[in-house]
C-alpha cells in the first residue's frame, strides 16, 4: 500500500512517468530467485533485502511467523517455506523480480518451475553446515537451465562458521569476500575486489544493519587481514585471467582496476564457468547490501540471456505462464515471463499448448500476497495476469493464433529440409517444466456426499496450482485417490483443503507408488466382434511385450510395428492403437501399478471397415493386458535417497534403526562436530521416519529424503505386499 501511494503521489495523472517506473529499461531488470537446502536462510535473506530497499519499515522474522514472502498460515506455523513467492523491489536504479523458493524436497516443482523463467539465482548456505543434500538438487536444477548464479555464505556468526573449501563439489568458486572476525565476533567482512573493509555498527538500541561504514583497508589497521586480502585478490585475479573470455584483460600486465576486474567477473559469471562467493549474516543484518549490489553487477537482465525462440517471434508477444494461484474474488491469477512484445489488460491471448483465446482482464505487480495494478508489461518482467481461465504451468502465451503459425514458418524454414508442423514447433519454442511422478499416495473422502462437489473443485484448483499434486478416482471403488510427493506435501494440501476451502475431509492412510514391470517377453492375440445397433465392429490384434533393458526407467512404452503392419497400417488408426496400449500400461494387471520399461512391437491387426477407434483402442489394451499377464510381473519399489545429520552421541541408535529398515549405508562423512550417513532405503520403511528419529536422538538430528530409483522386490517380500494389498481390498 505504501508503494502504491508513493506511485502515485510521485506521478498524479502522468501515464508516461509512471510507465517508466513500473517498465524500466530492460537492462535494469533482474529476474532472479533465492535458492537453497531448508534453514538455510533463504526467506530471512530476503526479509532484509526487502527492508534495505524500503519495502517494508520494520524487519519480519521466520519465527515469529510475521515475514513478507512467508504468507501461508502453513508456513507461519512451521516456519518453513511451501509455495514459491514473488515480490518486486528496486535497489539503486535497478529493478529486481525476486522469487523465495522452498527448501524442502516435497516441494521440488516449486523450485524447478520457477528457474525455468528466471535469468539468475542466489544459491544460500549455512556456512556451519557446508553443501546439503537439498542444495546440490536445486544446484543441478539451475544447471539444467543453465542460470547464472552467486553463493551467499549465510550465517557467519555461527560456531564453526568457514569459508574454505565448502564449494568443493560446486563450480569453481571466486571469494569476492571475506570475512572480519569469525562466529560472535563476526562484525563484517573485506571486498576483495575493491579492497574496502565494510563493517556494521549499531546505532543506540537499534542494530537494523542500515548503518554501516566502508572505507579502503589499509595495512596498519590490520597487517594479518591485509596480507590475507592481498593474497585473495592475487588469487582471484590468476583466476579470471584463466577463465575469462577477453583477451584484453587475460594479457593485461599492469595494475589491474577494480572496474576492470568487476567487469571480468560478471563475464565469466554469465558463462557460467565460475560462480561468485559472497558472505554474511542475514539473522544479523550483515552482509545483505553488498549480496544486492552483487546481484546487480553480476547477474544478467533479461536481454543477456540467449533464447532460441525469440528470433521466430521477433516483436510478437510470447510469454510463458508458469504458476497459477486461486484468488477467491477473482479467481485464477496466473503468473507470466514476458519475453518479447507486450501485454496490456483488456487484451485477447492465445494460449499454444490449450489451442484457445482468452481475455485478459487486469495486469498486476506482485508483492507476496499483495499486488498493485499496471498499465502494461513490457519484454523481461514477471507480473501477475487477471481473467486467463484455461492457462496453466508451461503454457505458452502469444498474440494470436496467426503469430503463433507465422512463428512456426519461420523455425520450419530456419530448419531445412525438418520442417515442423505448428504443434512440433510449440516444444521448440517454450518447454514446460518436468514433474516428476508422486510417490505417496491415500484416499480422500468429503464428510458427506453433499460435499463431494466442492471436494472436487478444491482438488481442481490446488492441481492447477500444484502440477506436483496428482488426483485421480480408484477405478474400483470410485474413491477418490490423492497422489502427492511426500507426506508433508499432502498433509499441507489437506490442510490447505480445511482452511481455504472450508471442507473437513478425511484422509486414508499413506501407501506407496509402487511400479510393476515384466520378467520375460510374451505374445497375445486377442479378438473382439461385437455389433453395436447397425453396425459391425471387428478387430484381431497380436502383439509382443519384451522387458526395457538399459538406463532411465519410465512409464512410456516404446512403441514400434511389424513390417506388415507398418505398410497397411493407416495413419488415423495408429493414434487409437497407441492409445490403446498406453492407457494399458496405466494400470498393470498384478497390483494395478503403472507399468514401466517395456517395449512393444505390434505383430499384427486386422479391423473391419465399419469398425471405431474406440474398439480398436479396447482391443488392443485388452490383449496387452493378456500379454502382461504371460510375461510375468515384477513388482518395483521406489528407493529413496536418504541423508542423515546427526551428532556422534546418536550416531550408533541412527544406524541401528536404519538396518532394520532395509538400509544400505552408503558413506558416512564428518560435518564439523556432526556425522552426516548418506544410505538408500525404500520408501516402504521410511513411513513415519521423522517420529522416530526425533525420538532417537531427542531432537537433534534432521534428515532429508529424495527419490533416487525403483528396485526390484525379491519373490519373498512381494508375496507378502500381495497378502496385505489382498487383505485391505
Amino acid at each position: 500500500k505504501d508503494f502504491r501511494i508513493i506511485l502515485f503521489c510521485l506521478f498524479p495523472g502522468d501515464v508516461k512517468s509512471l510507465h517508466s517506473v513500473i517498465n524500466p529499461h530492460i537492462s535494469r531488470i533482474r529476474n532472479i530467485g533465492i535458492m537453497a537446502h531448508i534453514d538455510a536462510g533463504k526467506t530471512t535473506t530476503t526479509e532484509r533485502m526487502l527492508y534495505y530497499s524500503g519495502y517494508i519499515r520494520t524487519l519480519g522474522d521466520v519465527d515469529d511467523g510475521d515475514t513478507v514472502t512467508d504468507f501461508m498460515a502453513q508456513e507461519r506455523e512451521r516456519g518453513i517455506t511451501i509455495q514459491s513467492a514473488a515480490v518486486t523491489f528496486d535497489w539503486k536504479d535497478y529493478r529486481i523480480n525476486l522469487i523465495d523458493t522452498p527448501g524442502h524436497v516435497d516441494f521440488t516443482v516449486e523450485v524447478e518451475r520457477c528457474l525455468r523463467v528466471l535469468d539468475g539465482a542466489v544459491a544460500v548456505f549455512d556456512a556451519s553446515a557446508g553443501v546439503e543434500a537439498q542444495t546440490l538438487t536445486v544446484w543441478r536444477q539451475a544447471d539444467k537451465y543453465q542460470i547464472p548464479r552467486i553463493c551467499f555464505l549465510n550465517k557467519m556468526d555461527k560456531n564453526r562458521a568457514r569459508m574454505p573449501s565448502i564449494f568443493h563439489c560446486l563450480k569453481s568458486p571466486f571469494y569476492l569476500q571475506l570475512p572480519i572476525g569469525e562466529a560472535k565476533t563476526f562484525r563484517g567482512l573485506v571486498d576483495v575486489v575493491t579492497k574496502e573493509q565494510i563493517t556494521w555498527k549499531p546505532t543506540s538500541d537499534l542494530d537494523d544493519g542500515k548503518n554501516f561504514e566502508r572505507k579502503l583497508l589499509l595495512e596498519t589497521d590490520d597487517p594479518n587481514l591485509f596480507q590475507e586480502v592481498q593474497d585473495a585478490r592475487n588469487t582471484l585475479i590468476e583466476q579470471v585471467k584463466t577463465a575469462d573470455l577477453c583477451e584484453t584483460f587475460r594479457n593485461l600486465k599492469t595494475i589491474i582496476l577494480f572496474l576492470q576486474l568487476q567487469s571480468a567477473i560478471r563475464r565469466i559469471t554469465l558463462a557460467q564457468k565460475a560462480v561468485p562467493v559472497l558472505c554474511g549474516s542475514a539473522l544479523k543484518n550483515k552482509g545483505v547490501q553488498p549480496l544486492l549490489d552483487a546481484i546487480t553487477l553480476y547477474l544478467p537482465a533479461p536481454n543477456e540471456r540467449s533464447h532460441e525462440f525469440l528470433q521466430w517471434y521477433k516483436d510478437d508477444l510470447c510469454a510463458l505462464a508458469f504458476k497459477v494461484l486461486h484468488d477467491k474474488c477473482r479467481g485464477p491469477l496466473v503468473f507470466v515471463r514476458v519475453y518479447s512484445g507486450s501485454l496490456k489488460p483488456q487484451s485477447a491471448v492465445y494460449n499454444i499448448n490449450k489451442s484457445c483465446t482468452e481475455r485478459m482482464s487486469r495486469l498486476l505487480l506482485p508483492f507476496a500476497d499483495q499486488q498493485i495494478e499496471i498499465p502494461s508489461l513490457m519484454p523481461g518482467n514477471i507480473a501477475l495476469t487477471v481473467g486467463l481461465k484455461q492457462s496453466a504451468t508451461g503454457d505458452t502465451i502469444v498474440s494470436s493464433k496467426a503469430s503463433a503459425v507465422a512463428a512456426a514458418r519461420r523455425a520450419g524454414r530456419d530448419a531445412g529440409e525438418k520442417k515442423r508442423s505448428v504443434s512440433g514447433v510449440d516444444s521448440l519454442l517454450l518447454a514446460g517444466v518436468e514433474i516428476p511422478e508422486p510417490v505417496f499416495f491415500c484416499t480422500i473422502e468429503p464428510p458427506s456426499m453433499a460435499r463431494q462437489q466442492d471436494l472436487d473443485n478444491a482438488l481442481s484448483c490446488l492441481q492447477r496450482e500444484d502440477p506436483s499434486l496428482k488426483v485421480k478416482p480408484d477405478p474400483d471403488t470410485g474413491q477418490t485417490i490423492l497422489c502427492g510427493m511426500g507426506e508433508l506435501h499432502i498433509e499441507i494440501i489437506h490442510d490447505r483443503i480445511k482452511r481455504e476451502y472450508g471442507i473437513e475431509t478425511y484422509l486414508g492412510p499413506l501407501q506407496i507408488a509402487y511400479r510393476e514391470t515384466i520378467l520375460n517377453a510374451a505374445q497375445a492375440i486377442d479378438i473382439l466382434d461385437k455389433t453395436v445397433g447397425d453396425k459391425r465392429h471387428c478387430v484381431t490384434a497380436e502383439v509382443e511385450v519384451r522387458p526395457r533393458s538399459g538406463e532411465g526407467a519410465t512409464t512410456k512404452p516404446i512403441i514400434s510395428y511389424a513390417e506388415n503392419v507398418s505398410e497397411v497400417l493407416p495413419k488415423e488408426l495408429q493414434g487409437a492403437v497407441e492409445n490403446g496400449i498406453t492407457n494399458s500400461c496405466i494400470q498393470g494387471p498384478l497390483l494395478g501399478f503403472p507399468v514401466q520399461d517395456i517395449d512393444v512391437t505390434v505383430q499384427s491387426l486386422t479391423v473391419h471397415p465399419d469398425t471405431s477407434h474406440t474398439m480398436v483402442s479396447a482391443c488392443v489394451s485388452r490383449c496387452m493386458q493378456k500379454a502382461l499377464k504371460k510375461a510375468g510381473i515384477q513388482i518395483l519399489e521406489p528407493l529413496m535417497n536418504l541423508e542423515i545429520t546427526v551428532s556422534e552421541d546418536h550416531l550408533s541408535a541412527a544406524l541401528a534403526d536404519l538396518a532394520q529398515r532395509r538400509g544400505n549405508i552408503q558413506e558416512i562423512q564428518s560435518r564439523q562436530d556432526n556425522r552426516v550417513v548418506v544410505a538408500a532405503v525404500p520408501l516402504a520403511e521410511m513411513m513415519g521416519y521423522s517420529t522416530v528419529l526425533r525420538s532417537l536422538t531427542s531432537g537433534s538430528a534432521t534428515f532429508t529424503l529424495e527419490l533416487a530409483s525403483y528396485k526390484a522386490l525379491s519373490s519373498q517380500e512381494q508375496s507378502a505386499l500381495l497378502q496385505r494389498r489382498m487383505g485391505t481390498l
